[in-house]
């Protein structure tokens, strides 16, 4: 919703003043626009890991089977609210626009806290994408964080966003965790966003890694986790993926019904040492390329393929370096309800923490959404996780608030569960 000028001003007033101090806030003109909205997603889940009966082996006697309750939990989550402020403001005569954005995470359904795995609190303000720009007929320069190109890239790909049948369990994941390394939110950047020019577009980040440790194994100055998304150990610090510099860009192609993507992304000096020595320190990437076509029958059609790479690492224990798939449908079949169906595919690595094991993964998801309007829709979706014996994907990951994985009720992990379950939520946009 647009706020009028008087508005703005009374709220600006009623908060007290310039965030530079007491002085009263500064008169809002008719060249400022502001924006408030928000976006609501809750869902009841019944989920189970698939892991009952598994036991791991410790050295080469002990066994320590997985404990816990291991079948179906039911849950109530949170996916991905969030609130935001938004506007922009008339620069003189030159062309040129201010613009600003400060957004941050609901946790509707869970009591607001530190993140699991990272210590980041989500529900705090400008938690989520936030920035300080300007804009003109050139594109856009802006500062702060954000989604990254790589990821904005096939967002609408990706119909079950959020939910238990999230792509992200897959794609962008390069070893199964519950965090898409390659489908993320990079803070303190510096990106710019070209125009539309005859359908094409260009969108390009930089990060820098901000970090005074040279294997990057402390978190970055300013950051209170982990650069990759993890609380740092008590014993070892950043060890399980955190990166120094990143560099994303996507290039965007749009006409009529076709939309083409090509992406690239890179992290500089990963620390994967928490993985074994033999995987050490390395630079990571991932490049993709895909497609998405509508069709006169109502049905839109998505194909993604991705290939993540790591240096650096003895291949028999690299499981950061595989190739993915993504295929998925909608059909429309009536003005206010729609069908949605998604295949994912994780192709094997050349090793694991472990060894060489079989550690492809296939996921599929299914799903029905009923819109009442443009703002508001209820949702059903069907997600299973199929593991072989040496994989460890997950559902839910980077967006479901609950993440369902491999881990037991003492923490352990059990590769080769077959995950699955059913979500029904609501959406309300505003």
């Amino acid at each position: 919703m647009k706020l009028n000028r008087t508005a703005v001003a009374v709220a600006l007033a009623m908060a007290g003043g310039s965030a530079l101090g007491q002085q009263a806030a500064a008169p809002v003109t008719a060249e400022t626009s502001v924006q408030i909205y928000g976006h609501l997603d809750v869902s009841i889940d019944d989920i189970t890991k698939g892991i009952a009966g598994k036991s791991s082996t410790v050295a080469p006697v002990a066994t320590i089977p997985a404990t816990g309750k291991l079948g179906y939990q039911s849950d109530i989550s949170s996916n991905l609210s969030y609130l935001g402020a938004r506007g922009s403001q008339t620069l003189g005569s030159s062309g040129l626009r201010g613009v600003f954005q400060v957004e941050t995470q609901l946790d509707v359904a869970s009591t607001p806290g530190t993140g699991i795995p990272d210590g980041s609190v989500k529900g705090a303000w400008a938690s989520r994408n936030s920035f300080v720009g300007l804009a003109g007929s050139w594109g856009a320069f802006k500062i702060g964080k954000t989604d990254a190109p790589y990821k904005l890239s096939t967002a609408r790909m990706d119909p079950f966003a959020s939910s238990i049948g999230d792509y992200n369990s897959i794609m962008g994941n390069t070893g199964g965790d519950n965090r898409a390394e390659f489908d993320t939110r990079l803070s303190h950047a510096a990106w710019y966003e070209s125009p539309n020019i005859s359908g094409f577009r260009v969108n390009a980040l930089f990060a820098p890694g901000q970090n005074r440790s040279s294997d990057n194994s402390i978190p970055a100055s300013g950051e209170p986790n982990c650069t990759g998304g993890n609380s740092p150990d008590p014993v070892n610090g950043c060890n399980d993926g955190s990166y120094g510099n990143a560099l994303s860009i996507a290039g965007i192609y749009e006409a009529g019904p076709a939309y083409l993507i090509a992406a690239y992304e890179k992290h500089t000096d990963v620390n994967r040492t928490g993985d074994g020595a033999a995987v050490g320190i390395g630079d990571e990437q991932a490049f993709k390329v895909g497609v998405q076509y509508s069709l006169p029958t109502n049905t839109t059609l998505n194909f993604i393929v991705e290939r993540m790479t790591r240096h650096g690492s003895v291949a028999d224990f690299n499981e950061r370096q595989r190739s993915g798939f993504w295929l998925a449908a909608t059909q429309k079949v009536t003005a206010s309800d729609d069908v949605n169906i998604g295949w994912a595919h994780a192709g094997k690595t050349p090793g694991t923490p472990d060894g060489p094991l079989d550690n492809k993964a296939n996921m599929l998801a299914l799903g029905y959404k009923h819109h009442f309007n443009r703002q508001a829709n209820w949702y059903a979706v069907y997600a299973r996780q199929d593991n072989k014996d040496g994989a460890h994907y997950d559902l839910g990951a980077s967006g479901h608030g609950i993440t369902t994985d491999c881990h037991d009720a003492a923490g352990n992990c059990y590769p080769g569960g077959k995950i699955q379950g059913l979500s029904v939520g609501m959406q309300y946009n505003f």
